[in-house]
């Protein structure tokens, strides 16, 4: 089987340019959009050698890779808010209606919580499903925040991550439509200790997916 293509572009966002990956799916029509955002120390380039853009293509999704703003190929942007601080939820909005995703599977590791939780709690209508790995910013809500939400979450982190993955998993976990990921052996950047439990996971959460 031919391997997907992967296209590389730029997208503007609220007045800046932001890089991104896309990967498609051989067939005509994705069965759904996952939108893969990033931790501090990499970019869309992290999905690119670990595989996953691949295999969700291979898998009949559109995975779409973006690189946040001040990181990666992005880092002429301007973030909207500091580091470890939520971000504006608009601006993920602006971000999936640039790139006209619909709502889409959002893939959340570490830094990328201060834009993604901010988004879920005032625009879940945007997330067909939640995949936070061991996210920033748990702690910044509510359980009756995460309480009101409906969206069918993949809670994923590696049994060494002491700090973030405890600490998100005890706050996620008031999410009522969650389920745990935890992969052993694996510490803060579980994905990449554990790449191919990590796509077995993600793809029979999917899978899943109505």
């Amino acid at each position: 089987m031919a391997s997907p293509q992967v296209t590389e572009s730029t997208v503007t966002v609220q007045g800046q340019s932001l890089f991104y990956r896309r990967a498609e799916p051989a067939q005509a029509v994705p069965r759904l959009t996952v939108l893969l955002l990033h931790g501090i120390r990499f970019s869309s380039e992290t999905w690119l050698q670990v595989g996953t853009l691949a295999t969700l293509a291979e898998n009949g999704y559109r995975a779409v890779a973006i690189d946040l703003p001040g990181l990666g190929r992005s880092k002429d942007a301007v973030a909207p808010a500091p580091v470890g601080q939520p971000a504006p939820a608009a601006f993920l909005k602006a971000v999936s209606e640039a790139l006209d995703l619909g709502p889409a599977v959002v893939i959340s590791p570490s830094l990328s919580g201060m834009y993604s939780l901010p988004c879920l709690l005032e625009h879940s209508q945007l997330f067909k499903a939640y995949v936070p790995v061991a996210p920033i910013c748990t702690e910044k809500f509510t359980a009756q925040q995460y309480a009101q939400i409906k969206t069918p979450t993949l809670i994923v982190y590696g049994d060494q991550d002491a700090e973030l993955g405890q600490t998100s998993l005890n706050n996620l976990k008031h999410l009522p439509e969650h389920q745990v990921l935890m992969l052993k052996g694996a510490g803060h950047a579980c994905y990449l200790d554990k790449p191919n439990e990590w796509h077995r996971g993600l793809l029979d959460f999917l899978q899943q997916l109505k």
